[in-house]
């Protein structure tokens, strides 16, 4: 049965395979030295930032960020998309831990948002959207909306790394829109876990400060670093054909072109015999709603499948829902 070879998402490994090759060096001591520091360099060097810190998690990265930015504006308002992360996957955190007052911001209405928000978080892509990407022109009007009205600019970048095909731009050119940005290395890089945040040497400075003060100086972050590090090494450079086979996917389902290697699928029916039905084809979680709804991640396990082959194993799928 078609049904039983994975299509979507990234093939399990080992806990070996999880960290990559090992190093013989000093492991970090709270968060200095070692793979940790060696990471931090090169995240800076990648998105051509003054510096970048090491976060344990995404969530505790954007927390840190927005509560720096805060503190410099003395304006606890941050606007954002009413579908971004921080409103929809956080648990409030913004509000009930950090003291701001998240704004909900529709793209449209960056310019002209009566309330005076101190800064703007953007997601490039918007998952909730289908991960989906502003045009270039787009995403640098925005950037110029907020910076006419003397707001700061934080990059949700959980999915940058990715990004750059969509965009037609590397990197640092995205990058270097932003005050400050946050990428994720367990996301598309398919690390352990963990988090960056890049900007000034001064700001990455502040945000060291609020990393301990929410309980993210761990003793030793070394697994989490060697891991992201692996996939800089390995991962980084096949997202690319990783991007371009999402659109042979995409087609060959009768879907519209992804921006990126992943992409939402909604149908009709029950999400646990949804999930039940796709086995490993397409895996995942299924969430309700008015239809039901997956994300298809074009990993390493997709890159082996033909056109002709997504077809058939989803016609198979169909017939059975």
């Amino acid at each position: 049965m078609v049904l039983n070879r994975q299509l979507s998402g990234v093939r399990k490994r080992t806990l070996l395979e999880e960290l990559g090759p090992v190093p013989d060096v000093e492991p970090d001591r709270y968060g200095d030295g070692g793979p940790v520091e060696a990471l931090e360099t090169r995240v800076a060097g990648l998105l051509g930032t003054e510096a970048a810190l090491f976060v344990p998690t995404g969530t505790m990265a954007q927390q840190i960020a927005l509560k720096c930015w805060s503190d410099r504006t003395h304006n606890p308002i941050v606007a954002m998309h009413p579908q971004a992360h921080p409103l929809n996957h956080e648990d409030d955190a913004l509000t009930v831990l950090s003291g701001l007052r998240p704004i909900k911001v529709p793209n449209s209405e960056v310019a002209t948002c009566p309330e005076p928000y101190g800064t703007l978080l953007l997601e490039v892509p918007d998952r909730e959207a289908g991960f989906v990407l502003p045009t270039w022109d787009e995403l640098t009007t925005l950037v110029g909306q907020a910076r006419e009205r003397d707001a700061i600019v934080h990059l949700d970048g959980a999915r940058l790394w990715e990004s750059t095909f969509g965009l037609g731009k590397p990197l640092e050119e995205i990058a270097g829109l932003f005050d400050s940005v946050y990428v994720s290395f367990y996301k598309s890089l398919e690390g352990i876990s963990g988090a960056a945040l890049a900007g000034t040497q001064d700001f990455v400075d502040q945000a060291r400060v609020w990393r301990h003060r929410y309980g993210g100086m761990l003793f030793q972050q070394w697994p989490a670093a060697l891991s992201a590090m692996h996939g800089l090494d390995t991962v980084l450079p096949r997202l690319g054909a990783q991007v371009q086979h999402a659109k042979v996917v995409a087609a060959a389902m009768g879907l519209p072109e992804p921006h990126t290697h992943q992409f939402a699928l909604h149908l009709p029916g029950d999400p646990a015999r949804l999930k039940e039905l796709s086995g490993k084809f397409l895996g995942g979680f299924w969430r309700d709603g008015t239809l039901a709804k997956t994300e298809i991640t074009i990993a390493e396990p997709a890159l082996e499948w033909t056109a002709d082959e997504v077809a058939e194993a989803w016609e198979e799928f169909r017939s059975v829902i």
